[in-house]
């Protein structure tokens, strides 16, 4: 059976404005070229998968049950405008924070690789024609580890990190592959890539 390319998406400042732990549904704003850029993956016929720490779960300000509800309220607001994510991946835990089983080191946490390998598992994927796009360098990082290309774009976190702000640093083993405008930015390189 011939294998699925995949574009992994990291969710918060991404496909929807970075608002710290996203713990109300009211403060979910879909990046308006969101839509177009997921509807494009769609119909590549690659797979659109989103992978998302969720370390507000191990952090006590909010639930998993919250988390999946908000993806699946995401996931309603896309399709409404005609896109759809095929799979939804996150990760619950932090490896200082909260209380267990939430307070691991795990293999599921960015920029570990294990939601994508579930992914590849899951969905058929062959990560070595995939990408991931994100706004963290360690989003790149999780790119690297999982054999993927990664693409940063400058909403969310992105574009303070490239002027030398923020949680993260640039190193040899987290620098994209290409860095984007927005996720319709992304997507558009991705598909003259693959020409």
């Amino acid at each position: 059976m011939k294998k699925n390319a995949a574009v992994f998406l990291d969710r918060d400042g991404v496909i929807n404005e970075e608002e710290g732990y996203l713990d109300s549904l009211d403060k979910l704003k879909v990046i308006p070229c969101a839509y177009e850029a997921i509807k494009l993956i769609n119909e590549s016929g690659m797979k659109a998968v989103v992978i998302s720490n969720q370390s507000g779960v191990a952090r006590g300000l909010l639930t998993e049950e919250f988390v999946q509800k908000t993806n699946n309220h995401l996931q309603i607001i896309l399709r409404e405008q005609g896109a759809f994510i095929n799979k939804f991946y996150y990760c619950p835990h932090h490896p200082t924070e909260g209380e267990e089983p939430y307070r691991q080191i795990c293999d599921c946490r960015k920029p570990a690789p294990g939601m994508f390998l579930t992914a590849a598992r899951d969905l058929n994927i062959d990560l070595e024609l995939s990408y991931m796009v994100g706004d963290r360098f360690f989003d790149m990082e999780a790119a690297k580890n999982a054999g993927v290309k990664g693409i940063l774009v400058k909403t969310g976190y992105g574009k303070e990190l490239l002027q030398g702000y923020g949680p993260d640093k640039v190193t040899p083993g987290n620098k994209p592959d290409f860095i984007a405008e927005d996720i319709l930015d992304a997507i558009r390189w991705i598909l003259k890539e693959r020409k």
